[in-house]
């Protein structure tokens, strides 16, 4: 799972985050659990990544909170 930082996109935060697996990948926005993009995942995971989404969003947003875009750019260590 990768979780983009915090963005404001049309006054609103908003969250992207992305699943992949081996050649499977899906992409969602925050909050809302809107599916952006799916790669292979079938109905059933992405009813489960839904879930977990909506289930973590409190946890997904604190993370969001420490991603630094200059040191992701950099190559270091985000130290969530």
């Amino acid at each position: 799972m990768n979780v983009s930082s915090l963005i404001r996109k049309d006054g609103e935060k908003a969250i992207y985050v992305m699943f992949t697996d081996s050649e499977k990948q899906a992409e969602f926005r925050l909050p809302g659990c809107e599916l952006l993009n799916n790669r292979g995942f079938d109905k059933k995971e992405i009813d489960d990544l839904t879930d977990y989404l909506k289930n973590e969003q409190d946890y997904i947003f604190g993370i969001a909170k420490k991603v630094n875009p200059m040191k992701g750019f950099m190559g270091k260590e985000q130290g969530v």
